[in-house]
Protein backbone atom coordinates (compact mmCIF):
# COMPACT_ATOMS: atom_id res chain seq x y z
CA UNK A 1 0.00 0.00 0.00
CA UNK A 2 2.76 2.27 0.87
CA UNK A 3 4.33 1.63 -2.12
CA UNK A 4 1.28 2.34 -4.22
CA UNK A 5 0.52 5.65 -2.62
CA UNK A 6 4.41 6.36 -3.01
CA UNK A 7 4.02 5.61 -7.06
CA UNK A 8 0.72 7.80 -7.22
CA UNK A 9 2.35 10.83 -5.38
CA UNK A 10 5.75 10.66 -7.88
CA UNK A 11 3.16 10.69 -10.70
CA UNK A 12 1.05 13.79 -9.60
CA UNK A 13 4.48 15.69 -8.95
CA UNK A 14 5.70 15.27 -12.34
CA UNK A 15 4.69 18.39 -14.19
CA UNK A 16 1.76 18.00 -17.70
CA UNK A 17 3.71 17.53 -20.73
CA UNK A 18 1.99 18.69 -24.22
CA UNK A 19 2.43 19.10 -27.75
CA UNK A 20 0.93 22.25 -29.61
CA UNK A 21 0.59 21.90 -33.40
CA UNK A 22 0.94 25.43 -35.64
CA UNK A 23 -1.70 26.20 -38.97
CA UNK A 24 -0.29 28.20 -41.59
CA UNK A 25 -2.01 29.23 -44.96
CA UNK A 26 -0.03 32.26 -46.95
CA UNK A 27 3.58 33.13 -46.37
CA UNK A 28 3.39 36.47 -48.30
CA UNK A 29 2.36 40.35 -48.30
CA UNK A 30 0.31 40.49 -51.12
CA UNK A 31 -2.20 38.02 -49.35
CA UNK A 32 -5.07 38.24 -46.73
CA UNK A 33 -3.98 39.02 -43.78
CA UNK A 34 -6.41 36.57 -41.81
CA UNK A 35 -4.48 34.10 -42.80
CA UNK A 36 -1.23 35.17 -44.17
CA UNK A 37 2.49 36.03 -42.27
CA UNK A 38 4.90 37.88 -43.68
CA UNK A 39 8.41 36.25 -44.08
CA UNK A 40 9.82 38.00 -41.37
CA UNK A 41 6.72 37.23 -39.04
CA UNK A 42 7.44 33.06 -40.59
CA UNK A 43 11.05 33.62 -39.50
CA UNK A 44 10.86 35.38 -36.12
CA UNK A 45 8.42 32.83 -35.18
CA UNK A 46 11.12 29.93 -35.94
CA UNK A 47 13.62 31.48 -34.83
CA UNK A 48 11.80 31.96 -31.20
CA UNK A 49 11.27 28.08 -31.59
CA UNK A 50 14.79 27.54 -31.50
CA UNK A 51 16.07 30.40 -29.16
CA UNK A 52 13.47 29.05 -26.35
CA UNK A 53 14.22 25.41 -26.82
CA UNK A 54 11.04 23.78 -28.26
CA UNK A 55 11.01 20.66 -29.90
CA UNK A 56 10.19 21.35 -33.42
CA UNK A 57 8.91 17.63 -34.67
CA UNK A 58 7.07 16.13 -37.13
CA UNK A 59 3.55 15.09 -37.24
CA UNK A 60 4.32 11.86 -37.91
CA UNK A 61 6.58 11.59 -34.81
CA UNK A 62 3.35 13.51 -32.88
CA UNK A 63 1.20 10.60 -34.07
CA UNK A 64 3.12 7.30 -33.48
CA UNK A 65 3.49 9.35 -29.78
CA UNK A 66 -0.70 9.52 -29.66
CA UNK A 67 -1.38 5.97 -31.31
CA UNK A 68 0.94 3.92 -29.45
CA UNK A 69 0.78 5.49 -25.87
CA UNK A 70 4.30 7.12 -25.64
CA UNK A 71 5.02 10.05 -23.87
CA UNK A 72 4.60 13.15 -25.77
CA UNK A 73 7.65 14.75 -26.33
CA UNK A 74 7.87 18.29 -23.72
CA UNK A 75 7.12 21.33 -25.52
CA UNK A 76 7.09 19.95 -28.67
CA UNK A 77 5.53 21.66 -31.66
CA UNK A 78 4.48 20.58 -34.95
CA UNK A 79 4.58 22.79 -37.92
CA UNK A 80 1.37 22.82 -40.80
CA UNK A 81 0.19 24.13 -43.79
CA UNK A 82 -3.42 24.24 -45.32
CA UNK A 83 -4.40 24.94 -48.78
CA UNK A 84 -1.38 23.95 -51.06
CA UNK A 85 -0.69 27.73 -51.85
CA UNK A 86 2.39 28.34 -54.06
CA UNK A 87 4.06 31.03 -51.54
CA UNK A 88 4.36 27.46 -49.64
CA UNK A 89 6.90 26.43 -51.77
CA UNK A 90 8.67 29.42 -53.16
CA UNK A 91 8.52 31.49 -49.54
CA UNK A 92 8.37 29.23 -46.57
CA UNK A 93 9.90 26.14 -47.86
CA UNK A 94 13.56 27.54 -47.82
CA UNK A 95 13.26 29.22 -44.76
CA UNK A 96 11.86 26.13 -43.19
CA UNK A 97 14.83 24.01 -45.01
CA UNK A 98 17.27 26.95 -43.32
CA UNK A 99 16.28 26.35 -39.77
CA UNK A 100 15.95 22.26 -40.48
CA UNK A 101 12.46 21.96 -39.17
CA UNK A 102 10.19 19.16 -40.37
CA UNK A 103 6.94 19.81 -41.54
CA UNK A 104 3.55 19.06 -43.31
CA UNK A 105 1.50 20.35 -46.04
CA UNK A 106 -2.62 19.75 -46.53
CA UNK A 107 -3.15 19.75 -50.25
CA UNK A 108 -6.60 19.07 -51.72
CA UNK A 109 -5.18 17.34 -55.43
CA UNK A 110 -8.33 18.20 -57.36
CA UNK A 111 -7.28 21.72 -56.96
CA UNK A 112 -4.26 21.19 -57.42
CA UNK A 113 -5.27 18.85 -60.95
CA UNK A 114 -6.82 21.57 -62.04
CA UNK A 115 -4.61 24.94 -60.94
CA UNK A 116 -7.16 26.39 -59.38
CA UNK A 117 -5.83 29.64 -57.74
CA UNK A 118 -2.36 30.14 -57.02
CA UNK A 119 -1.78 26.63 -55.92
CA UNK A 120 1.40 25.03 -56.36
CA UNK A 121 1.26 22.47 -58.79
CA UNK A 122 2.89 18.85 -58.96
CA UNK A 123 6.42 19.50 -59.56
CA UNK A 124 6.44 22.07 -56.85
CA UNK A 125 4.89 19.25 -54.10
CA UNK A 126 7.35 16.47 -55.52
CA UNK A 127 10.20 18.43 -54.80
CA UNK A 128 9.08 19.57 -50.77
CA UNK A 129 8.17 15.70 -51.01
CA UNK A 130 11.82 15.00 -52.07
CA UNK A 131 12.97 17.37 -49.60
CA UNK A 132 10.99 15.56 -46.76
CA UNK A 133 8.03 17.81 -46.60
CA UNK A 134 5.31 15.45 -45.03
CA UNK A 135 2.40 15.66 -48.06
CA UNK A 136 -0.98 14.67 -46.44
CA UNK A 137 -5.04 15.03 -47.22
CA UNK A 138 -7.24 18.03 -46.93
CA UNK A 139 -10.19 16.70 -49.53
CA UNK A 140 -10.24 16.41 -53.12
CA UNK A 141 -11.94 19.19 -53.41
CA UNK A 142 -11.71 21.29 -50.19
CA UNK A 143 -15.08 21.25 -49.51
CA UNK A 144 -17.08 21.35 -47.39
CA UNK A 145 -17.45 17.95 -45.16
CA UNK A 146 -19.57 18.51 -42.06
CA UNK A 147 -23.30 18.08 -42.98
CA UNK A 148 -24.95 17.09 -45.73
CA UNK A 149 -25.90 19.84 -48.66
CA UNK A 150 -29.49 20.94 -49.28
CA UNK A 151 -31.56 18.15 -50.47
CA UNK A 152 -28.88 15.75 -50.01
CA UNK A 153 -29.79 12.66 -47.56
CA UNK A 154 -27.13 11.37 -45.47
CA UNK A 155 -26.35 8.34 -47.04
CA UNK A 156 -25.60 10.07 -50.09
CA UNK A 157 -23.86 12.54 -47.90
CA UNK A 158 -21.21 9.95 -46.25
CA UNK A 159 -20.87 8.39 -49.55
CA UNK A 160 -19.20 11.46 -51.01
CA UNK A 161 -17.22 12.26 -48.03
CA UNK A 162 -15.69 8.78 -48.19
CA UNK A 163 -14.90 9.37 -52.15
CA UNK A 164 -13.23 12.49 -51.63
CA UNK A 165 -11.21 11.33 -48.79
CA UNK A 166 -10.26 8.35 -50.61
CA UNK A 167 -10.24 10.17 -53.85
CA UNK A 168 -7.84 12.78 -52.35
CA UNK A 169 -5.53 9.73 -50.64
CA UNK A 170 -4.81 8.24 -54.06
CA UNK A 171 -3.75 11.00 -55.77
CA UNK A 172 -1.42 11.96 -52.85
CA UNK A 173 0.06 8.53 -53.35
CA UNK A 174 0.46 8.25 -56.80
CA UNK A 175 2.13 12.07 -57.33
CA UNK A 176 4.47 11.61 -53.89
CA UNK A 177 4.35 8.05 -52.91
CA UNK A 178 3.34 8.92 -49.25
CA UNK A 179 0.02 7.63 -47.62
CA UNK A 180 -0.49 8.67 -44.05
CA UNK A 181 -3.71 8.61 -43.59
CA UNK A 182 -4.03 11.95 -42.11
CA UNK A 183 -7.08 14.16 -42.66
CA UNK A 184 -7.22 18.24 -41.85
CA UNK A 185 -10.98 18.92 -42.12
CA UNK A 186 -11.73 21.64 -44.80
CA UNK A 187 -12.47 25.11 -43.21
CA UNK A 188 -12.33 22.86 -39.99
CA UNK A 189 -15.46 21.78 -39.71
CA UNK A 190 -16.37 18.19 -39.04
CA UNK A 191 -19.62 16.45 -36.98
CA UNK A 192 -19.68 13.46 -35.00
CA UNK A 193 -21.02 11.74 -37.88
CA UNK A 194 -17.90 12.64 -40.12
CA UNK A 195 -15.78 11.66 -37.14
CA UNK A 196 -17.36 8.58 -37.63
CA UNK A 197 -16.05 8.06 -41.04
CA UNK A 198 -12.60 9.05 -40.41
CA UNK A 199 -12.35 6.42 -37.95
CA UNK A 200 -14.09 3.68 -39.91
CA UNK A 201 -11.65 4.69 -42.28
CA UNK A 202 -8.94 4.50 -40.50
CA UNK A 203 -7.91 7.82 -40.17
CA UNK A 204 -6.37 10.89 -38.12
CA UNK A 205 -8.97 13.95 -37.93
CA UNK A 206 -7.08 17.28 -37.35
CA UNK A 207 -9.31 20.51 -37.15
CA UNK A 208 -8.45 24.32 -36.74
CA UNK A 209 -9.72 24.61 -33.44
CA UNK A 210 -7.49 25.76 -30.76
CA UNK A 211 -5.48 23.88 -28.19
CA UNK A 212 -2.99 21.86 -27.14
CA UNK A 213 -2.28 18.15 -27.75
CA UNK A 214 -2.43 15.68 -24.69
CA UNK A 215 -2.41 11.84 -24.40
CA UNK A 216 -6.10 11.95 -24.50
CA UNK A 217 -6.31 13.83 -27.53
CA UNK A 218 -9.51 12.24 -29.48
CA UNK A 219 -7.82 11.30 -32.40
CA UNK A 220 -10.78 12.33 -34.97
CA UNK A 221 -10.55 16.42 -33.91
CA UNK A 222 -6.11 17.06 -32.85
CA UNK A 223 -6.43 20.83 -32.64
CA UNK A 224 -4.24 23.57 -34.02
CA UNK A 225 -3.60 26.74 -33.12
CA UNK A 226 -3.29 29.68 -35.93
CA UNK A 227 -0.07 31.57 -35.86
CA UNK A 228 -1.82 34.04 -38.64
CA UNK A 229 -3.16 37.35 -39.18
CA UNK A 230 -3.89 38.67 -35.69
CA UNK A 231 -2.41 36.02 -33.65
CA UNK A 232 1.18 36.22 -35.69
CA UNK A 233 1.89 38.32 -32.98
CA UNK A 234 5.15 36.70 -30.90
CA UNK A 235 4.02 37.59 -27.74
CA UNK A 236 0.21 35.83 -28.85
CA UNK A 237 2.46 32.98 -30.23
CA UNK A 238 4.21 32.37 -27.04
CA UNK A 239 1.20 32.14 -24.83
CA UNK A 240 -0.30 29.27 -26.55
CA UNK A 241 2.89 27.86 -27.05
CA UNK A 242 2.88 27.24 -23.22
CA UNK A 243 -0.74 25.75 -23.17
CA UNK A 244 -1.77 22.32 -21.73
CA UNK A 245 -4.56 19.59 -23.17
CA UNK A 246 -7.25 18.70 -20.78
CA UNK A 247 -7.41 15.69 -19.88
CA UNK A 248 -11.20 14.80 -21.38
CA UNK A 249 -12.74 11.37 -20.91
CA UNK A 250 -15.96 11.54 -22.36
CA UNK A 251 -17.01 14.41 -24.97
CA UNK A 252 -20.57 14.16 -23.63
CA UNK A 253 -22.44 16.83 -25.72
CA UNK A 254 -19.77 18.55 -28.09
CA UNK A 255 -20.87 17.94 -31.79
CA UNK A 256 -19.55 20.48 -33.98
CA UNK A 257 -23.18 20.54 -35.70
CA UNK A 258 -25.45 22.27 -33.20
CA UNK A 259 -28.78 20.87 -32.93
CA UNK A 260 -29.92 23.85 -30.34
CA UNK A 261 -29.22 27.07 -30.19
CA UNK A 262 -27.57 28.48 -27.88
CA UNK A 263 -25.55 24.73 -27.58
CA UNK A 264 -24.70 23.41 -24.25
CA UNK A 265 -20.74 21.97 -23.91
CA UNK A 266 -20.49 18.75 -21.49
CA UNK A 267 -17.46 17.21 -20.92
CA UNK A 268 -15.96 14.92 -18.48
CA UNK A 269 -12.23 14.76 -17.76
CA UNK A 270 -9.61 13.93 -15.11
CA UNK A 271 -8.90 17.60 -12.94
CA UNK A 272 -6.03 15.88 -11.23
CA UNK A 273 -3.67 18.96 -12.28
CA UNK A 274 -6.20 21.83 -11.82
CA UNK A 275 -8.77 23.40 -9.35
CA UNK A 276 -12.16 23.09 -10.58
CA UNK A 277 -13.06 26.80 -9.14
CA UNK A 278 -10.38 28.03 -11.32
CA UNK A 279 -12.17 26.42 -14.91
CA UNK A 280 -13.06 29.28 -16.50
CA UNK A 281 -15.05 29.44 -20.23
CA UNK A 282 -16.47 32.28 -22.57
CA UNK A 283 -18.17 32.52 -25.68
CA UNK A 284 -16.64 35.47 -27.13
CA UNK A 285 -16.82 38.18 -24.57
CA UNK A 286 -19.53 36.29 -21.92
CA UNK A 287 -17.65 34.60 -19.44
CA UNK A 288 -19.88 31.01 -19.33
CA UNK A 289 -20.03 29.78 -15.42
CA UNK A 290 -19.48 25.94 -15.76
CA UNK A 291 -22.17 24.02 -14.00
CA UNK A 292 -20.18 20.83 -11.88
CA UNK A 293 -22.47 17.59 -12.28
CA UNK A 294 -20.17 15.74 -10.39
CA UNK A 295 -17.21 15.77 -9.46
CA UNK A 296 -15.36 15.73 -13.07
CA UNK A 297 -17.81 16.57 -15.37
CA UNK A 298 -19.15 20.11 -16.20
CA UNK A 299 -21.38 22.06 -18.96
CA UNK A 300 -21.61 25.47 -20.39
CA UNK A 301 -23.72 27.02 -22.17
CA UNK A 302 -23.86 30.67 -23.72
CA UNK A 303 -26.83 32.52 -22.64
CA UNK A 304 -27.85 34.12 -26.53
CA UNK A 305 -28.03 31.98 -29.77
CA UNK A 306 -25.02 31.56 -31.53
CA UNK A 307 -24.29 33.66 -34.69
CA UNK A 308 -24.94 31.80 -38.15
CA UNK A 309 -21.49 30.24 -39.21
CA UNK A 310 -18.55 29.36 -37.13
CA UNK A 311 -18.56 30.28 -33.77
CA UNK A 312 -16.57 28.86 -30.45
CA UNK A 313 -16.71 28.19 -27.02
CA UNK A 314 -13.04 28.58 -25.17
CA UNK A 315 -12.14 27.11 -21.66
CA UNK A 316 -9.32 27.25 -19.40
CA UNK A 317 -7.70 26.41 -16.11
CA UNK A 318 -4.16 26.73 -15.12
CA UNK A 319 -2.02 24.00 -14.19
CA UNK A 320 -0.47 22.96 -10.82
CA UNK A 321 2.11 20.99 -11.96
CA UNK A 322 3.55 23.53 -14.63
CA UNK A 323 3.88 26.43 -13.30
CA UNK A 324 3.09 29.44 -16.32
CA UNK A 325 1.33 26.41 -18.46
CA UNK A 326 -2.70 26.68 -18.50
CA UNK A 327 -4.93 24.43 -19.75
CA UNK A 328 -6.73 24.92 -23.23
CA UNK A 329 -9.92 23.59 -24.72
CA UNK A 330 -11.72 25.23 -27.83
CA UNK A 331 -15.18 23.88 -28.91
CA UNK A 332 -15.59 24.85 -32.59
CA UNK A 333 -19.61 25.34 -33.50
CA UNK A 334 -21.26 25.21 -36.91
CA UNK A 335 -24.25 27.11 -37.20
Amino acid sequence: MRVLLLCCLLLLSLPASAAVMLIYHHVAEDTPRVSSVTAAEFRGHLQYLRDNHFQVIGLDVLIDQLKSGKPIADNAVVITFDDSYENNFTTAHPILQEFGYPYTIFISPGDIDKGTGPVMNWQQIKQMSEDGVLVANHAMWHEHMARPEPGESEADWLKRMRQSILDAERRIKEETGQNHQWLAYPYGEFSAKLEQLVQELGFIGIGQQSGAIGPLTKLTRIPRYPAAGQYADLKDLAQKLRTLAFPITDYLAADQVISANPPTLRLQLDITDFRKQQLRCFAGAEVLEPVWLNDNTFEVKASKALNRGRSRYNCTAPSLSKKGYFYWYSQPWLN
